[in-house]
């Protein structure tokens, strides 16, 4: 546990784990998100994914297993493009466990099975890219075979793919013992486990772009939380169905109603429901643009909100001071442009001084609180952007309702 709230997690996943199996001198397919971004040379600016599989990586190697690693990366649409291989990640994995890991050109066919049939214990492989093959998205049953035969268990440690219905992720399972990662087991503890059962008082901070995307979000937490912070520009759609004066803001018009039901029910729970009070507008969002601080009630046509202003920092600050468990999704504005991300951090280093069980996911949001240097001190950050949202959305994952249950 990092700084903060120290909270026991109760686990509520009741799929087998990989400690359930008995995989010594036993080939097990491991299949993880290594999803990592590149520069235009291919290299890697970023390992956070490939690091937070390392305790599963590494108790199969402890415990003697003939280990095959199988990830996408990127969208090649299924075919062949060196854009997107995973040679670079091969590097790095190998640098990072310090043991010889061996690439091969492709996840499937005779040359893989050869490879995979002269390993020994301990041995590690890296299949290519799982997406260099159009039938891995369409969850192809031959496919799926096709990769089980490599092994003789499967582990579950993609938790960033864990709601998409591919070979990989589901089909496989129909083949072998399947089982969670310890990343996947820590990732539904955390979301779910603490969602369902928090240490009040619970406040969701949701930001992003649109309310259609928080809808059920905001949903599934309304009867679990006790204060709601909205920033980003979903806040603006809320603000104009308050009849607020928004300019070119962000706004989704067919979702004014909606949203005006939403915040209503919120409140007429007894749940407080925080809007941003000041904002930052920019007539465009490129660096250097011109920016003026005004009130949220008072954005001159022609102008937009680009980040929250200094006076909701403190109100949204304020309402986290007593938070005991803070779950955050969404950032408050642009804050890939230096410019407009004063709010975004500001929230960040609110988040990470507080003496809470403190969890961030999707949205970009993980981005920011590593950009704002304090990530460090989270409790959790997730690893899964849409998958962490559909988790919160009250959703089952198809990758996760897949594995053998205990």
């Amino acid at each position: 546990m990092q700084d903060g709230l120290s909270v026991p997690i109760k686990g509520v996943l009741n799929k087998l784990s990989i400690k359930d199996l008995d995989i010594k001198g036993k080939r097990v397919f491991i299949r993880v998100d290594f999803n990592v971004p590149l520069d235009e040379n291919l290299n890697i600016t970023d390992d956070r994914r490939i690091r937070s599989s390392l305790s599963t990586i590494n108790y199969a190697i402890d415990e003697g297993s003939r280990i095959i690693i199988a990830s996408h990366l990127g969208r090649p649409k299924g075919r062949v493009d060196k854009r997107y291989t995973l040679a670079s990640v091969s590097r790095r994995l190998q640098r990072l466990i310090k043991k010889e890991v061996t690439f091969l050109p492709d996840c499937v066919g005779p040359e893989v099975e050869a490879a995979v049939s002269r390993m020994s214990d301990g041995d590690i492989i890296l299949l290519e890219n799982l997406r260099f093959h159009i039938e891995e998205e369409e969850n192809d049953e031959e496919f799926s075979k096709a990769l089980a035969r490599l092994a003789d268990y499967y582990v579950n440690d993609a938790f960033g793919t864990a709601h998409r219905r591919h070979a990989s992720i589901v089909g496989i399972t129909k083949f072998l013992p399947s089982a969670a990662g310890f990343l996947l087991q820590k990732e539904i503890d955390y979301l779910q486990g603490v969602v369902n059962h928090p240490i009040r008082p619970f406040v969701a901070i949701l930001g992003g772009a649109k309310v259609s995307g928080k809808i059920d979000v905001i949903r599934n937490l309304e009867d679990k939380v006790d204060k709601v912070i909205v920033g980003g520009g979903m806040a603006y759609t809320f603000l104009k169905a308050m009849d607020y004066s928004v300019g070119d803001s962000l706004v989704e018009d067919d979702m004014l109603d909606l949203a005006n039901e939403i915040r209503e029910a919120v409140v007429a729970k007894g749940i407080k429901f925080y809007l941003p009070v000041d904002c930052v507008i920019a007539q465009s969002i490129e660096p250097g643009a011109e920016t003026k601080l005004v009130t949220t009630q008072e954005i001159p046509d022609g102008w937009k909100a680009v980040d929250i202003g200094p006076a909701s920092v403190k109100l949204f600050s304020e309402a986290l001071e007593s938070a005991k468990t803070i779950l955050w999704n969404g950032p408050m504005g642009v804050f890939e442009v230096d410019a407009f991300s004063r709010g975004t951090f500001a929230i960040a280093h609110a988040v990470a001084d507080a003496y809470a069980l403190t969890i961030v996911g999707g949205g970009d949001t993980d981005l920011a609180v590593s950009r704002a240097g304090v990530s460090e001190s989270i409790s959790f950050i997730s690893a899964g952007g849409g998958a962490a949202l559909e988790l919160l959305e009250g959703k089952e994952l198809p990758g996760l309702m897949a594995l053998t249950d205990k």
